[in-house]
């Protein structure tokens, strides 16, 4: 018995890396999958049905079941027709992995509008729009049965939008907001039965490749722990998927081989108060009290050449 045996599953960007090893590990565990991918380049151009076809070619020889799908997941339309194939080929929904992303780095002072467009586009709405499809399903469902839908949303939010990476304010600013947008739906969607939560993975895809540095410090080392392999993070995507992990939701899960930890957003860390209106000369009176545990407000990581 898998763990997925009778459910349907959908995995957005699982032509490659992590959707790649996400797909193969829910067919595994019995899923249906429906294989979502553009097969475009890392910075969103282009377009390549082989990369979904061959994950779903490698599904069905293990003796799984699977479809494949080229639309744009940031297209309404093409969202829209990516739930309604599951269901149609199918006949549910059970999981939804959003996985697709591209990048366009480049500093801030440097950035063009359509490096920006380009990547919150795919990021951002390519996250929502499936969402929102399949949340109308689910909700649909509910009010059917009169019961929970019993389905799991999981996304892929990244340490970029948690702690910032200079060059990819576009990039970094598309992952904070699937974070936040993953506690909202987790919000909302639980009435129905539906949970939703997030991975933050650390693992070797196309993307980190093209990261300076990051490609040879990710390399998988002959006789050694592959640390950074995709399918550390795709074993914390269906886990989070499964029903092994009920009733947890609305969380963000940072994961690499070896590593799993809970991450949680803004809080308060320090405070000021007093009995009079604020004035900037008494805002900064309590700047001592305000910073005495960040640095004086300078993120630890920066350098002093960045400082």
């Amino acid at each position: 018995m898998g763990l997925f045996d009778g459910k349907v599953a959908i995995v957005t960007g699982a032509g490659r890396g992590i959707g790649r090893a996400e797909a193969l590990l829910l067919a595994s565990e019995g899923a249906a999958v429906v294989v979502n991918d553009l097969g475009g380049e890392t910075t969103g151009g282009g377009a390549d049905q082989r990369p979904a076809q061959q994950v779903v070619d490698e599904i069905e020889e293990a003796g799984g079941v699977a479809a494949a799908n080229f639309a744009s997941v940031s297209s309404w339309d093409g969202a829209q027709a990516l739930v309604e194939q599951a269901v149609d080929d199918f006949g549910r929904l059970d999981v939804l992995v959003n996985n697709a992303g591209i990048l366009r780095d480049k500093m801030s002072f440097n950035m063009e509008e359509a490096e920006w467009d380009a990547v919150v586009d795919v990021h951002l709405k390519g996250h929502f729009a499936p969402i929102r499809f399949a949340g109308a399903y689910w909700r649909a469902k509910a009010k059917e049965t009169g019961e929970p839908t019993n389905a799991a949303v999981v996304t892929t939010a990244s340490e970029s939008g948690l702690y910032g990476n200079a060059g990819q304010v576009n990039y970094a600013a598309a992952k904070a907001g699937i974070a936040a947008m993953t506690l909202v739906l987790a919000r909302e969607l639980e009435r129905i039965g539906v949970r939703t939560n997030a991975i933050c993975p650390v693992a070797r895809t196309r993307l980190t490749e093209e990261v300076p540095g990051a490609g040879e410090y990710m390399a998988a080392k002959e006789g050694e722990f592959d640390r950074f392999a995709p399918e550390n993070a795709a074993a914390a995507a269906c886990w989070l998927a499964s029903d092994v992990s009920a009733p947890i939701s609305g969380q963000v899960v940072k994961v690499q081989g070896g590593l799993v930890q809970i991450v949680q957003g803004w809080r308060p860390i320090t405070e000021a108060t007093d009995d009079k209106p604020w004035t900037i000369e008494s805002i900064d009176a309590h700047r001592g009290a305000l910073f005495a545990k960040t640095g004086e407000g300078v993120p630890a990581f920066l350098t002093p050449a960045e400082q």
